[in-house]
């Protein structure tokens, strides 16, 4: 009987704390990563703070600048990491193994998502220091909806990188999610606010992902507002994109 027992499966919640312990580890471990996921939001947070490019958008530029650049720490994670890792996961056969494991094709996401929230606290508490620092004074009243959105915009961001991961070649994966971050971090409202986008990408960037999380962000944090708007337009690109990633994603 004792046999048996030792044999026995971890419960499911041990299971995905373990895959999700390994997952932000392995994140943390990857020097690629870490610059992507500390290193250039850094850069861009000094960047943004010593030139004019947030002038007179109602608050000093390293106030105006930090909402954006947590955005982007939640892409830089969320999608782009998450989204070569798992990737390459897929290439080498590691997916295949694990869903065949007893974690399971749903732990093994489980795991993914927490080791994503994982890792972006960490990118919170290190963005945040270094814009204190800097003289960064956000509205108190606006850090619960911030957070509230950032784990929202991080599940939006999941759910793509996932998306691209599982459906297109890992090379490509890789050119796909490094393209779309340089991209969407430059022209889709995530550091710079639209009302620094030229005409023609002003009024496109509130319906992608990054505009809509970069502006709820901004919103919460320089005027103490939740902008309802923004989490359901990052609501449904969590809905369809998840959507998607289910019914397309390949395990091999």
């Amino acid at each position: 009987m004792s046999r048996v027992l030792g044999s026995a499966p971890a419960p499911l919640l041990r299971r995905i704390m373990l895959q999700g312990k390994y997952e932000a580890l392995t994140m943390l471990r990857n020097g690629e990563q870490l610059i992507l996921a500390i290193v250039l939001p850094l850069l861009a947070l000094v960047g943004l703070t010593v030139t004019p490019l947030l002038d007179g958008l109602g608050g000093s530029r390293v106030d105006v600048a930090v909402p954006g650049i947590l955005a982007l720490c939640a892409m830089s994670t969320a999608f782009t990491g998450q989204g070569i890792s798992t990737g390459f996961d897929r290439r080498y056969g590691v997916l295949r193994f694990l869903s065949t494991t007893p974690l399971g094709r749903t732990g093994l996401i489980a795991g993914k998502i927490l080791a994503v929230l994982a890792v972006l606290a960490l990118q919170v508490i290190v963005v945040a220091a270094v814009a204190f620092v800097l003289g960064w004074q956000p509205t108190t009243a606006g850090w619960l909806p911030a957070l509230a959105l950032l784990v929202l915009g991080a599940a939006a961001f999941t759910a793509l990188g996932l998306l691209v991961a599982g459906t297109v070649r890992p090379e490509a994966t890789l050119a796909i999610t490094n393209l779309l971050w340089i991209l969407l971090g430059a022209l889709g409202g995530i550091v710079l606010p639209a009302e620094r986008l030229p005409g023609g990408a002003r009024e496109m960037v509130h319906f992608l992902p990054s505009g809509a999380l970069g502006e709820a962000l901004r919103d919460a944090f320089l005027e103490g507002t939740f902008n309802a708007g923004a989490a359901l337009i990052l609501l449904l690109w969590t809905a369809l994109a998840g959507t998607a990633a289910i019914r397309w994603f390949k395990w091999n």
